[in-house]
């Protein structure tokens, strides 16, 4: 399923099932300016309200048209609201100058109010891995306490557009530390990488990311999976760790230097064969490298 068409499920089938309305129901719905100083973010809410130019331009737009589809939000018990959709919404009411924004008021379960949190961003086109992570967790998690049965990755996966097994990965990824996620959404770890080191234990993980931060290496698929199994065999230690990853993941043995034919032109005779010139190449560099020491 395409992310469009799951955007589109979502958009109709998000507001209206899990609300338990038809279309007509939600004409008749009233909104309500709540004051912003009584909209409280969701909690544990995963994902970033972000300063960027599409906020700049959703600004620009509430200052035309006002605020053109109203947030979400429960009642809290310590009083005023929680927000479940309408994040950035908030933060563009504000910086726009205005003290409200309409908002419809639903009566949720935590675990609802979860589901609709999480299935109203995670269509963005910008997400980074680790606020699809937490977000997914908190969705799975969800879902399961709901006690719905079946396969929950793959529905989950089917209603994001995203494969029940890459769903998985991103749950497990949500066991990091919040400073290596943060190396994922960097692209400093690759997520296949991630998930591997996603098993390692708490003081582990510090020592990971201790090596990563002082060696600057990236680590390979082949350098994470050997840290797992060692992990999950206990022969993990810090020194372990410090001889697998300080090595560079890419090699002494891959490296490859290849010479434009002008160059080598430019020191051989036509006559030379390339054996010849590789190892005259050899030879200087022994004399080079022996003047050295």
């Amino acid at each position: 399923m395409s992310k469009q068409s799951s955007a589109s499920k979502i958009k109709l089938n998000g507001f209206n099932d899990l609300f338990g309305m038809t279309d007509s129901d939600n004409l008749k719905t009233d909104v309500r300016d709540v004051m912003l100083d009584e909209l409280y973010p969701f909690e544990g809410h995963p994902f970033k309200v972000k300063d960027d130019v599409r906020m700049e331009e959703l600004v620009a737009s509430i200052k035309e048209h006002g605020v053109l589809v109203p947030g979400i939000a429960r009642i809290r018990s310590k009083g005023g609201y929680e927000i479940i959709t309408g994040h950035s919404r908030k933060k563009a009411c504000e910086l726009a100058g205005l003290t409200t924004m309409p908002m419809y008021i639903r009566n949720l379960t935590d675990d609802l109010a979860t589901i609709v949190m999480v299935d109203s961003n995670i269509q963005r086109e910008d997400v980074l891995p680790s606020e699809k992570a937490r977000a997914y967790k908190m969705k799975y998690d969800a879902v399961k306490h709901q006690g719905k049965k079946g396969n929950s990755l793959a529905a989950m996966g089917e209603e994001s557009g995203e494969s029940g097994k890459m769903i998985q990965r991103y749950i497990w990824l949500s066991r990091l530390s919040d400073e290596l996620l943060d190396l994922v959404d960097s692209k400093k770890l690759g997520i296949v990488q991630g998930v591997d080191v996603s098993f390692l234990k708490n003081k582990e993980q510090e020592w990971v990311l201790s090596v990563i931060e002082k060696t600057d290496n990236k680590m390979s698929s082949k350098q994470s999976a050997s840290l797992k199994k060692l992990s999950q065999s206990g022969e993990l230690s810090e020194a372990k760790i410090w001889e697998i990853l300080s090595v560079n993941s890419v090699g002494v043995s891959s490296r490859k230097v290849t010479l434009k034919s002008d160059v080598i032109n430019k020191y051989f005779a036509d006559f030379c064969t390339e054996k010849e010139i590789e190892e005259i190449i050899i030879s200087l560099l022994d004399q080079w490298k022996a003047k050295g020491e």
